[in-house]
């Protein structure tokens, strides 16, 4: 019985430690979230802008481009897939996968080559473990990306869509990952970037919705214009989704470090249970040796008086 009690002292010891870990884990995602909150916040606006400028130049100057223009029949695609660095949290890495995979089968449905782009070492993994080619990955900075690594993602890309498909290139530049909605809610999305979607402004007028867009006279060119603009719009909303993403991750991390410290806690309990029953009963059996041995004392002392 003593030794079922060291076991299970033992346990409670390791399992107060482990808690102890996941509660500091926790506490640390918590204060990251908020610096990356205010990250997507600010890099929002920017993205969005610049998105409508570039429908703007795109739209009013009717110009053709590469990284405009929709291809008669598109045979390759890239899919940028953003996942996590580290584990621990949940099922995020595994969500955005899975919206991956969705969106290659149905490319492939459609006749499209899928190049496969892959941001963070959980994603790199899968892709790895099932010995599927990767055409470019990178890793080491999905907890704070800067926007000089978003930079460092979009090059690559950008090349792949100027590039002729012939060459090597694609038709079709896609984005997969998780949107920080709340503290609660984050979602895996699908993006299409390139060749972008005519976004539009709407405005109320006489009580219909009017598509608007600003206007804008282009120095030299609006073929110029466009070179300039469109691997900034690709950059920051490369920038963004790795920010949300970011935020989605540290989300997930402390959702799932509280529960991990919720279960150490009531696995605490329950030990704390079966070890003071264990107390008990080890208390019970000397009780009843002690008292077991005073009466067979006390029946020998009685017989050696007769």
């Amino acid at each position: 019985m003593g030794a079922q009690l060291r076991v299970y002292k033992r346990r409670i010891k390791s399992v107060t430690a482990t808690k102890k870990i996941t509660k500091a884990m926790e506490m640390i995602a918590a204060s990251r979230i908020v610096k990356a909150q205010r990250q997507v916040a600010a890099s929002t606006p920017y993205a969005t802008e610049l998105t409508r400028a570039v429908t703007a130049v795109a739209t009013g100057s009717n110009t053709k481009h590469p990284l405009t223009t929709e291809a008669e029949s598109p045979v390759r695609a890239a899919v940028l897939l953003i996942t996590s660095d580290r584990g621990l949290a949940g099922g995020y890495s595994a969500n955005a996968i899975k919206a991956a995979e969705q969106l290659t089968a149905r490319l492939k449905a459609e006749g499209k080559e899928v190049d496969s782009y892959i941001v963070g070492r959980k994603g790199v993994s899968y892709y790895g473990f099932r010995e599927r080619k990767v055409t470019e990955s990178w890793t080491g900075f999905t907890d704070s990306p800067t926007y000089a690594d978003a930079k460092k993602v979009a090059g690559p890309l950008i090349a792949a869509v100027q590039q002729d498909t012939a060459e090597g290139g694609v038709d079709e530049l896609h984005i997969v990952f998780t949107e920080f909605i709340s503290m609660l809610t984050q979602t895996p999305v699908q993006n299409r970037l390139l060749p972008l979607s005519l976004e539009t402004a709407t405005a109320e007028e006489n009580g219909a919705k009017t598509e608007i867009l600003p206007l804008f006279d282009f120095e030299p060119s609006a073929e110029d214009v466009l070179d300039a603009l469109l691997p900034r719009y690709v950059e920051s909303r490369i920038y963004n989704a790795l920010l949300q993403a970011a935020a989605s991750k540290h989300a997930a991390t402390r959702r799932a470090m509280k529960s991990a410290t919720d279960n150490a806690g009531e696995l605490i309990k329950s030990l704390s249970r079966l070890a003071n029953a264990a107390r008990q009963a080890e208390i019970t059996q000397e009780i009843s040796e002690i008292v077991g041995g005073a009466s067979a004392l006390a029946d020998a002392t009685a017989g050696s008086d007769k």
